[in-house]
């Protein structure tokens, strides 16, 4: 089905739902800043995939349940949180909007959301920090040059960061042909913020055929990283750590072993390897692997509601999203983001109780049948059955 058209001065309260903001962030955007943000890898088929996923599931709803009120709170590495939905780490948000990261951050807060840094944000992680009032977790690229990354790590604990989510689906940059095409670089004003100028260099060229982060990624990341090297990670700090871009049962249970504490299931927004199973089908083998050794989050495709309550049911914990969120700050700042947030929650909360499913306790792997599979015929309890024998007269 195709979005409807939305258009640029559309006022921001008939913005109703992700895609209304997309539609109208399209419009507002540089063609070469939208297809950045829009685009995938290869032919694009995970990035399609990640979402259609979400389609391949019917849901089940009970009725007659007490649902008066529905409760989506839910704790991430043991810290509250208003419901299970975060912002998943992203770069440059100030390509969207000057305030950038720092909106991004307190439109979470006021959610009571999490929020994931990323390394190559366009505000400095101490920045981040000193605006967020939610739960706040910096996202890890491992650097050629060891000391950046120490450092990064050591700057993420002083400032309060609660977590360090470690990207593993990136040792290089798979070719983004969109990025390509427009020759994509970062404009002058923008930069990242959190690394020294010598890791600046090349970010602000580019020309047709080539895209200046693909050759910053092949230049600064460690393609050497290996799971060894987690150990040297887990040196420098006693902060958690989470691995995010995992998509099977043998990695889930390597990282189990090893005392990670959480697992993104992820295909980086179908922008790394095209063709990878959807994320969404990914998790179920994943939760299993990991067991209760270490919470599962899940990215990728989350439009609605439903969606989230479609991944909690498979065994998320918790969804991120990540484009909805710049979507809505394209177009309105803070509060379009928070816009995004808040309606993402309302629809959880009512799909929570038309499907009779008041908390996330609740959310069963029963709620779900693959659309077009086999019906879904479970036991039915059946009220003992007794017989009466009276006095013959």
């Amino acid at each position: 089905m195709t979005a409807p058209t939305i258009s640029p001065d559309t006022r921001p309260d008939l913005l109703l739902n992700p895609r209304d903001y997309e539609s109208a962030a399209r419009d507002r955007l540089d063609r070469s800043v939208w297809d950045y943000i829009a685009g995938g890898s290869g032919d694009e088929l995970t990035l399609h995939e990640d979402r259609a996923a979400y389609g391949r599931y019917r849901l089940r709803p009970r009725a007659l349940v007490d649902v008066s009120h529905c409760e989506p709170a839910t704790t991430l590495l043991g810290h509250p949180v208003a419901f299970p939905v975060g912002i998943a780490p992203m770069a440059y948000h100030q390509l969207v909007h000057p305030d950038g990261e720092l909106a991004t951050v307190r439109a979470a807060g006021a959610a009571g959301a999490l929020t994931i840094a990323s390394t190559f944000a366009s505000t400095s992680l101490e920045d981040v920090a000193a605006a967020a009032t939610g739960p706040l977790w910096l996202q890890l690229y491992v650097l050629r040059r060891r000391e950046v990354t120490a450092s990064l790590v050591r700057r993420a604990e002083a400032a309060g960061y609660r977590a360090l989510v470690i990207t593993v689906d990136t040792p290089r940059m798979a070719r983004r042909e969109r990025d390509l095409r427009n020759g994509f670089r970062l404009p002058p004003h923008i930069r990242p913020a959190n690394l020294d100028r010598d890791h600046e260099a090349g970010l602000h060229q580019g020309g047709a055929g080539g895209s200046s982060l693909a050759g910053h990624a092949a230049r600064h990341h460690d393609a050497a990283f290996t799971w060894d090297d987690l150990a040297w990670i887990r040196s420098l700090t006693d902060l958690p750590l989470v691995l995010k871009g995992v998509l099977t049962a043998e990695d889930a249970h390597r990282a189990a072993e090893l005392g990670v504490a959480g697992l993104i299931v992820s295909t980086h927004g179908g922008r790394q390897l095209d063709g990878v199973v959807p994320a969404l089908e990914a998790l179920p083998e994943v939760v299993a692997a990991a067991g209760d050794r270490c919470e599962v989050l899940v990215d990728g495709g989350v439009r609605r509601g439903t969606d989230v309550l479609k991944a909690l049911a498979l065994g998320a914990r918790a969804v991120l999203v990540g484009r909805p969120v710049l979507w809505g700050l394209a177009v309105d700042g803070e509060p379009g983001a928070a816009q995004v947030l808040s309606t993402l929650r309302a629809e959880l909360e009512e799909a929570m109780a038309l499907t009779g499913r008041p908390r996330l306790c609740d959310v069963t792997r029963d709620l779900l049948r693959p659309a077009g599979g086999q019906p879904h015929h479970p036991t039915i309890p059946t009220q003992p059955h007794t017989t009466e024998t009276k006095d013959p007269a």
